[in-house]
């Protein structure tokens, strides 16, 4: 007997694709962060230090910088660096990894920019809508 067809979805498939989803998605979350994305976007014009990076990244706390910087370095899309001045740099540029990553959220910076007006059309609808409503609606 056959198989299921490419549409069709086996209680064992969906099983796995939950199983698969808990696996990946500590780090979708991260990648969903917005001071990971946009220390990823400045790292791609090469490297950085510390204070470089918290300047061009507006509104991000040295504390905050910090902790994206550990999390993207320990999941190996960020090298770090110490550079031998005194008193000592530290360093930080896209590995490998952090550059093939770029590419996808270019993509979808560009998808975010190209449906922009369509994003705020549907949510002052929805706003209209729901300030029409009465508690318990």
């Amino acid at each position: 007997m056959a198989g299921p067809g490419p549409m069709q979805v086996t209680i064992e498939g969906v099983v796995h694709v939950l199983g698969e989803c808990r696996r990946f998605a500590p780090v979708l979350s991260r990648l969903g962060d917005k001071w990971t994305l946009l220390v990823i976007m400045t790292l791609r014009g090469g490297p950085r230090r510390f204070n470089q990076l918290r300047r061009g990244i507006e509104g991000v706390s040295q504390q905050m910088l910090t902790r994206t910087l550990k999390s993207l370095e320990r999941d190996g899309l960020v090298l770090r660096t110490v550079l031998p001045a005194n008193p000592p740099q530290v360093q930080y540029e896209l590995t490998e990894l952090g550059r093939s990553l770029s590419v996808p959220i270019l993509a979808l910076g560009d998808w975010a920019r190209d449906h922009l007006d369509e994003i705020e059309a549907a949510r002052a609808a929805f706003d209209r809508r729901a300030d029409g409503m009465r508690p318990g609606d």
